[in-house]
């Protein structure tokens, strides 16, 4: 199929995109790398009066660390950036976990961090990450910036929290408190394939003990998960053998999966306990 007739505008800097996103308000949907917006189109599921492509603004190709340890992820990075990033191979390993798994080497060529997570898939990757870690998206409109955390983005499948007159500016990571380690596993039955099961782990230790965790899951409910309880039940004492599997069975429990051709509800169930325990237990060294 072809999409349906849509005009095109492509701004130069924010003043102007800002301006375009004011006149054409719910019209208009931004174009950052497509990956998702243009299948979509292409099957009707989304029809735009306009497309509002950034790709011409420059600046927001960057991630960067702030003096502090903040992470900024700009709306132009793309996923084979984050891929490749000596930054996120050192310092940030939950990311680099996940960046190779997003979907196939042609859409990390050209999708974007940013664009997947207010794209709102259920089935995305990026915003269980940024669940995990406890980071925000930072919305850029005619009132100025706002910061939205990862909880609080998400309205459901594919709705996110921006008004039709902002842009996702970045996402941005908190600097941890703690040794920081983590993992992204992810069942897929083929590779570039959409998570049957997808989970995100992020520790933060000092002396020996857990002084921050975050779980969040991909795919098994109507969008991701953050798995509250079961990062609560590792913090404030040594990771050990009971504690990984008080937070499997935790994690199993806030999944809220469908069966379907990919399994059935319990055999997901199944799997995200599996990864908890095997992520949490190649993460760190568990106590005796």
């Amino acid at each position: 199929m072809y999409p349906s007739k849509f005009g095109y505008e492509a701004p130069r800097s924010l003043d102007e995109l800002s301006s375009l996103l004011n006149r054409y308000g719910d019209d208009a949907k931004i174009l950052a790398g497509g990956q998702s917006l243009v299948p979509m189109m292409k099957l009707r599921f989304a029809a735009p009066e306009v497309l509002v492509d950034i790709n011409g603004i420059p600046g927001l190709d960057y991630h960067r660390e702030d003096p502090d340890g903040t992470l900024r992820v700009g709306a132009l990075c793309r996923h084979v950036t984050l891929e490749r990033s000596a930054l996120l191979a050192a310092k940030h390993p939950l990311m680099a976990a996940a960046a190779p798994l997003i979907a196939d080497p042609m859409v990390r060529s050209r999708g974007t961090m940013v664009g997947s997570i207010c794209h709102s898939d259920p089935q995305g990757d990026w915003a269980s990450v940024l669940l995990a870690l406890g980071g925000h998206m930072v919305a850029l409109g005619p009132r100025g910036r706002r910061t939205i955390a990862a909880g609080h983005f998400s309205l459901g499948p594919f709705q996110n929290a921006l008004q039709p007159d902002e842009i996702a500016l970045e996402a941005v990571i908190p600097a941890p408190t703690g040794q920081r380690s983590g993992t992204y596993l992810k069942l897929e039955r083929r590779v570039g394939d959409f998570a049957t099961a997808g989970v995100a782990m992020a520790l933060e230790t000092s002396d020996g003990r857990v002084v921050r965790a975050g779980i969040a899951l991909t795919g098994v409910g109507p969008s991701n998960i953050a798995a509250t309880e079961a990062a609560q039940a590792l913090v404030g004492k040594p990771l050990s053998e009971e504690s990984i599997e008080q937070a499997a069975q935790l994690a199993a429990a806030a999944a809220q999966p469908r069966g379907d051709h990919r399994g059935s509800a319990a055999f997901k169930r199944h799997v995200v306990a599996t990864f908890i325990r095997r992520g949490l237990a190649r993460g760190e060294a568990v106590a005796a």
